[in-house]
């Protein structure tokens, strides 16, 4: 059994909690502010996390969340309605022990693929909120190198997938976050 500081339900609390500071201090106008993925304002950050990640669940695992206010009105109310529903799944063992079956992303235990695809998306939208709303960008550093470690080895799948832009070249002196950072191909 995972230490209350470890595994992936103490891991999807740490990053969705930064993700949840991040949002609550975007001031109501720097919603519309540009994001780092090209075409997104803030908003989208948002409006990304809450429209791919409830269908996933649902179809890997049978698990409907319930959906929160729409992002165009209350996209701090979206964000939590999903993070709530993400926190119940890992709330009840047998949920969270069930089988999650997808024909792309495979068969995994379900706390674990919500660690491996949901948690580092949230960590890396976290940059894309702070730098379109001028927040912090710093992410927790022990994450990054998860995540980092983690998505390196899947460079040709993930660059197949159409998901990842080209990785932008940076030192190769940088820090884990700007090397994150521009793995997923944005500038760091």
């Amino acid at each position: 059994m995972d230490q209350p500081d470890s595994g992936p339900a103490a891991r999807y609390r740490r990053i969705a909690d930064s993700f949840t500071a991040r949002a609550a201090a975007v001031a109501p106008n720097a919603w519309s502010n540009p994001a780092p993925y090209a075409g997104w304002v803030a908003r989208d950050v948002v409006r990304h996390l809450v429209e791919w990640f409830p269908p996933f669940l649902e179809g890997g695992a049978a698990i409907v969340l319930s959906a929160g206010p729409s992002v165009d009105t209350d996209p701090l109310g979206a964000w939590m309605a999903l993070d709530s529903g993400v926190r119940g799944v890992f709330e009840i063992p047998d949920i969270a022990r069930r089988r999650f079956e997808h024909d792309r992303a495979g068969s995994h235990v379900l706390a674990d693929a919500i660690d491996m695809f949901f948690a580092g998306d949230v960590l890396i939208h976290t940059w894309d909120l702070a730098r379109a709303t001028g927040d912090d960008e710093a992410l927790d550093s022990d994450e990054v190198h998860r995540v980092l470690v983690g998505l390196e080895p899947l460079d040709e799948m993930l660059r197949g997938s159409g998901q990842y832009g080209p990785r932008v070249a940076v030192p190769d002196d940088a820090d884990e976050q700007t090397r994150l950072i521009a793995f997923v191909g944005r500038q760091p």
